[in-house]
């Protein structure tokens, strides 16, 4: 159930991220992701009445525990070291392009 959840928010967008309300990495990764003008929604997992259960989730589907856990695409990128390294190897804007996430870009088909 927690797995499927987590499945259909990722999908709701072209980018989707995973985070907590204390977490600064998140917040850091929200203000980036809005100053290159991409499109992305998220979810805070202490919040949510069944986070737990989507985190247990996506440790079993991405071996990754700690938030952010970032999606584009439907792929799963990683956390912000992540991000930033694909935007560092200037990979970053072709993905968010790629996906339909940054203005006047259209999803690849």
């Amino acid at each position: 159930m927690a797995m499927e959840k987590a499945k259909e928010l990722i999908s709701s967008s072209p980018v989707f991220f995973f985070s907590k309300t204390y977490c600064d990495a998140c917040k850091e990764v929200g203000e980036f992701l809005l100053q290159l003008g991409a499109k992305y929604k998220m979810v805070e997992l202490d919040v949510e009445s069944d986070g737990a259960e989507l985190q247990s989730a996506l440790v079993e589907w991405t071996g990754q525990r700690l938030v952010p856990n970032i999606f584009i695409g439907g792929n799963h990128i990683g956390g912000k070291a992540d991000l930033m390294k694909k935007h560092k190897e200037g990979y970053l804007i072709t993905l968010l392009t790629e996906a339909g996430a940054l203005p006047n870009s259209n999803p690849a088909v």
